[in-house]
């Protein structure tokens, strides 16, 4: 990982450096084949929204702190590590590259990713992935409702229990869930776990750094396919 690279960290505090600089400075590494420096390590950011957004370079930055809304919105690339909790939004509409929370993801973590991987190290609040379009999340505790609403692609694995209707009006993602779920949303159903998924989930769990929960352990839910067109029979599931 871009974090574990021997390299030197160039240390930006919030607490007297404004976050528009900082997101200039980052932004001023797209398009670079060695961006440097390729190690940040943000401190002070005391719950700051729009952190390390619209990032386009193979960087890794380290927050030191809980962080508010949007952070590392639109990530291409880069690898960006938040040490503490995150608001509302983070990795919304991820392209590439990586996303880690340590802490608590709140609403609509990874909402509309297209790609790269978000793993959230304690619980994701309501509406995790939703309408995602290719990212794959990973959550290692719970995740609260309406998650994966109308998800369309990539996958979606909770280590914990999920909230209400997850999976409503979902497309083609993949959802694997080790827990209890509360209720399955319009067109979701439980699907059988076969050997292709049990090699997709144990792959993604080992791109997460999960060592800890085995693939046998999760149920698999996707798209029943009767909202793909309208029937009149299902009229009272849209």
């Amino acid at each position: 990982m871009a974090t574990e690279i021997d390299v030197a960290v160039e240390t930006f505090d919030l607490a007297t450096n404004p976050r528009r600089e900082l997101n200039a400075r980052l932004h001023a590494l797209a398009g670079e084949a060695d961006p440097q420096p390729a190690h940040w390590r943000v401190v002070n950011p005391s719950g700051a929204h729009a952190l390390a957004v619209g990032l386009d370079a193979p960087v890794a930055v380290e927050i030191e702190g809980h962080v508010g809304y949007y952070c590392a919105g639109m990530n291409k690339q880069a690898t960006v590590r938040v040490h503490g909790n995150a608001g509302v939004g983070i990795a919304e509409n991820i392209m590439s590259g990586r996303v880690i929370v340590e802490g608590n993801a709140s609403q609509s973590a990874a909402a509309t990713g297209r790609g790269g991987l978000v793993v959230v190290n304690g619980d994701a609040s309501a509406r995790c992935g939703i309408s995602m379009k290719g990212v794959d999340i990973v959550v290692r505790g719970s995740v609260g409702h309406m998650t994966a609403f109308m998800a369309q692609k990539g996958c979606l694995v909770v280590c914990g229990g999920a909230g209400d209707a997850l999976g409503d009006s979902i497309y083609e993602a993949h959802l694997y869930v080790r827990g209890q779920v509360k209720g399955l949303g319009a067109d979701c159903v439980e699907k059988e776990l076969r050997a292709e998924h049990v090699a997709e989930l144990r792959a993604l769990l080992e791109r997460a750094g999960v060592d800890d929960a085995e693939p046998a352990e999760f149920r698999r839910y996707g798209s029943a396919r009767r909202l793909y067109n309208f029937d009149v029979d299902n009229a009272g599931e849209y």
